[in-house]
């Protein structure tokens, strides 16, 4: 049986682990800005209206990955039973049907996706204006103050440092990725050579996780398997470099918040605006969540693309119906291992949701009270429980195997 090639997303039902980093670090970022700005009242009701549209933004995202759980349940419940029911009875037109109803599913899905991507598109904007406005003001207020600090010098020196080993750190791990993507693809494509049956489980299944133990249980000849088993490592040893440059990436933001901070008191002590470092952070942390949502909406892309190959290929034509009989019993085992792996990744969106509904709840109470009522003290207490909670959040030290995605 034939089957176009389709790429075999590296996307993992455990996607949660980008997210939630990425997610609590928006809000403390916030916080950050806000009490850098203290003050500064115009920019700390800047501040203060961005963070509310962000947990707004979160909102609507949360309504988003309960849709994701409900076509996720639907394809578990509703249709791998009907498509099992339907090919044990070798009704193809039955299944055609059932295969058209999951893709207006998963077309809505990638519609109200693209809405959500467009709206943090627009709002990184309006943050980007927010730190541009902050700027001007920041270099109106500088143009009266002649004092130059020695302290403040060094800082924003040992800040530079630190930026350029961070860039350098982001455009290795960007490359990491490139690579992982690639060693995934080529894995698909062996996969695929070798047993040509594994089609069907392709476009039940979009994860590299499962099609390689797939592999391992259809495949018995020790070449092939010593040669899965090498580019398993292989993939291992680019998702243990991912995961490295992750913490690294992390550990030299966190010195950069720091010395920002450092900056920031240094500017006080001469009435002068912060630079908006922690507002940058934050497009960063949005781009960052943006990200994953593009990566979810072309998840379902594909699971679009595999299950309209599914229905061309397998129940349309009457020579692969019964190329079809003839392998009804991989097919409906291939459906029993689908609904495992799509349950999984029903679960990792409800964790997704619970996420943006923490956010959404908890997360901005800062802004109940303006930083500049706040003494020294008092300024100081909360700028350490913010490092502190920062400091927390830190990418998996354990580094998954590609068997596990």
């Amino acid at each position: 049986m034939f089957f176009p090639p389709v790429a075999v997303t590296q996307w993992s039902p455990k996607f949660v682990q980008e997210l939630l980093p990425a997610a609590k670090k928006t809000a403390l970022l916030y916080h950050l800005s806000y009490l850098c700005l203290a003050n500064f009242p115009n920019l700390e009701r800047t501040i203060r209206s961005r963070a509310v549209e962000t947990q707004l933004l979160f909102c609507s995202s949360d309504a988003t990955m309960f849709k994701c759980i409900l076509t996720s349940d639907n394809l578990v419940q509703s249709l791998f039973p009907k498509l099992v029911k339907a090919v044990e009875k070798n009704k193809a037109i039955l299944a055609v049907k059932f295969l058209e109803k999951a893709r207006v599913w998963i077309k809505d899905i990638i519609v109200e996706v693209e809405k959500i991507v467009e709206r943090y598109e627009l709002h990184n904007r309006d943050v980007a204006s927010s730190t541009s406005d902050v700027i001007k003001e920041k270099d109106d207020t500088d143009k009266k103050i002649t004092v130059q600090d020695q302290e403040l010098k060094q800082t924003e020196k040992s800040l530079n440092t630190l930026k350029s080993e961070h860039r350098k750190t982001t455009e290795g791990l960007a490359e990491t990725e490139k690579k992982i993507n690639s060693k995934t693809q080529e894995i698909q494509d062996f996969a695929r050579s070798i047993n040509q049956n594994c089609g069907i489980y392709f476009s039940l299944i979009p994860f590299i996780g499962p099609i390689i133990k797939r592999f391992y249980d259809a495949v018995h000849d020790p070449e092939n398997v010593a040669r899965m088993k090498a580019l398993e490592a292989e993939l291992n040893i680019l998702i243990a470099d991912k995961t490295a440059l992750k913490q690294k990436q992390w550990q030299l933001q966190l010195k950069i918040i720091d010395w920002q901070m450092k900056a920031a008191k240094a500017s006080f002590d001469h009435n002068s605006i912060p630079d908006p470092i922690h507002l940058n952070d934050v497009q960063s942390s949005l781009t960052k969540i943006q990200a994953i949502l593009i990566q979810l909406k072309n998840f379902w892309v594909k699971v679009a693309v595999m299950l309209d190959y599914l229905e061309q290929k397998t129940f349309v034509g009457e020579d692969l119906i019964e190329d079809l009989a003839e392998l009804k019993d991989e097919f409906i085992e291939s459906i029993e291992t689908a609904k495992e792996a799509w349950s999984s990744f029903g679960e990792g969106c409800k964790k997704a949701s619970v996420i943006f509904n923490l956010q959404t709840k908890d997360a901005y109470k800062f802004l109940e009270v303006s930083p500049s009522s706040l003494s020294k003290e008092e300024w100081q207490k909360e700028y350490e429980s913010v490092k502190k909670r920062l400091e927390n959040i830190d990418p998996p030290k354990r580094v998954p195997s590609a068997i596990s995605q």
